[in-house]
């Protein structure tokens, strides 16, 4: 069996029924929703016209949501039904950040994740979707596509029919007849208006309406330059959208640079001679990139909505989300870093040495997981960019290297050592700004979505945390550093500032991605 929906634009009216209907069979809560009625307008008085979308799960063949899950919450069944298990989710919010389409939400009362589950426990009866039967127009079709004799499989097969987000790979199950390319694709309609009873809540309004340029909506359809204008399509009504990963995500990126960028410099530096194995690299540098871990550790579960449920990461691992495989790169990181430290504190050098490597190699993958984690997160097309593992490496190096200069004056750090801090926390700071105005934002990038999430970076809401990055937290350290002549005050100083400005990246970074709405 393969279950999905069609639904008959021709027919919907609009009326709500089928959300009604879901939230009572489902108990949904005030406030989210599992399947919802999106308005979209085009034309000017009096020739206009509203059209109607019922949207919700697509149910998708390859579902993005899946492999992100950390403890298999979200799976997908033999019968193509893409379910949720609420006693399983610990509230990481990482299938939200998946799901190209909004359609998973976290629920107010389980602080677990939700979403249209096909009315699975009717399904499983022989019984038809809530929303199916209570529709007045029978607009929603439900069924099996593989049966050829199922009004589902006729209609996929005999009408013209539409999927959103085809270009996403996920191969959706949630079909349109005659659907509408303004309502489908959330960027080809104007979202920075009032809708028809109410003002569109503040954290949706992020100016990404006005998108000018081509977009490419399917493979071979390309939509036209979206003009401000009285007859441009208009968003009127739409569930409100929320951003899932908080101020605790742009922190644990601070404090894992820092902590895996010192361990990392520490380690290559005493076992190649570079730096001397004195208490500042044998002994404070491990012991803070412990700390550090621990505060990224913590920092990731206050981040969960269910965070007692935390440990399940461990005790029901999905190995194909890069939450669990980061974990397990944070705890081996810190194991490793551990033993080198003890290696040193015990008199063996010679092991301190051997150890130096596999905690080396660690400490660059506790900096760059989060690269790939991010590449699961296929509803956030910025942070999909090729170049993000080197980014985040570079960003540790640079971190790391300030952590040192910071720590310099304390130990009376020799000259040696911290001229060689100083230039590579000089060459860190460049690479920084190359591949920063250069690489992330001086390109073009793949997706209307990713253009809007970058423009809202460069010259929209978070335009202050970029460029006050870029100019105060980077080029200005490069050159307190390059004018320093060595005084570990002014290179002190531009470390803290570097760091701040690496702050106030990553805020950007993280927010205005996920400011832009799917659905």
């Amino acid at each position: 069996m393969n279950f999905a929906f069609v639904i008959d634009n021709r027919r919907c009216i609009g009326c709500h029924a089928c959300s009604t209907a879901c939230k009572s069979e489902n108990s949904v809560p005030l406030g989210v929703h599992r399947t919802w009625v999106k308005y979209v307008e085009k034309g000017v008085f009096p020739a206009t016209r509203r059209y109607f979308q019922v949207t919700r799960c697509n149910h998708c063949a390859s579902p993005p949501c899946v492999p992100i899950c950390p403890t298999a919450a979200m799976f997908r069944r033999p019968d193509g039904i893409v379910e949720f298990d609420r006693e399983a989710c610990i509230g990481c919010k990482a299938c939200l950040q998946a799901c190209p389409y909004d359609a998973i939400h976290i629920d107010p009362e389980s602080g677990t994740a939700a979403k249209c589950h096909f009315c699975a426990h009717r399904t499983d009866v022989g019984l038809e979707p809530a929303c199916v039967v209570v529709c007045p127009v029978h607009a929603i079709l439900a069924g099996d596509l593989d049966d050829p004799a199922s009004e589902v499989a006729r209609a996929v097969s005999t009408e013209r029919v539409s999927v959103r987000k085809p270009e996403q790979g996920t191969r959706p199950k949630l079909f349109y007849i005659e659907g509408e390319d303004s309502a489908l694709f959330p960027m080809l309609a104007s979202q920075t208006a009032g809708y028809l009873w109410g003002q569109m809540p503040s954290e949706s309004a992020g100016g990404y309406g006005d998108w000018r340029g081509p977009i490419q909506i399917s493979e071979g359809r390309m939509a036209g330059a979206l003009v401000r204008s009285a007859a441009a399509p208009r968003e009127t009504y739409n569930v409100g959208h929320r951003v899932p990963w908080h101020w605790q995500v742009p922190a644990y990126l601070v404090t894992k640079a820092i902590g895996a960028g010192m361990l990392l410099i520490a380690a290559i530096g005493t076992a190649l001679g570079w730096l001397p194995e004195s208490p500042l690299f044998v002994t404070a540098a491990p012991i803070l990139a412990l700390l550090l871990t621990a505060v990224t550790t913590a920092l990731l579960v206050a981040d969960l909505d269910r965070p007692e449920r935390f440990w399940k990461i461990l005790a029901r691992p999905q190995w194909r989300s890069w939450l669990t495989r980061g974990a397990l790169v944070l705890m081996a990181f810190a194991a490793f870093t551990a033993l080198w430290w003890l290696a040193h504190a015990a008199g063996r050098p010679d092991l301190a040495r051997s150890l130096a490597w596999p905690a080396s190699a660690l400490a660059v993958l506790a900096a760059i997981y989060t690269a790939f984690l991010f590449a699961q997160a296929e509803g956030r097309d910025l942070w999909q960019s090729p170049l993000l593992s080197t980014h985040l490496l570079v960003q540790s190096v640079m971190a790391g290297a300030a952590g040192f200069l910071l720590l310099g004056p304390f130990f009376g750090m020799e000259e040696s050592s911290a001229r060689l801090l100083a230039i590579l926390f000089a060459v860190s700071l460049g690479a920084e700004l190359l591949v920063t105005a250069v690489g992330e934002f001086g390109l073009r990038h793949a997706s209307a979505v990713a253009a809007a999430a970058a423009r809202m970076i460069t010259r929209g809401r978070y335009a202050p945390h970029y460029w006050t990055s870029l100019a105060a937290g980077t080029a200005l350290p490069l050159l307190m550093v390059v004018f320093a002549h060595g005084s570990p005050a002014v290179l002190a100083a531009s470390a803290a500032i570097a760091l701040a400005g690496l702050f106030l990246y990553e805020w950007a970074f993280v927010f205005a991605p996920q400011q832009i709405p799917n659905s």
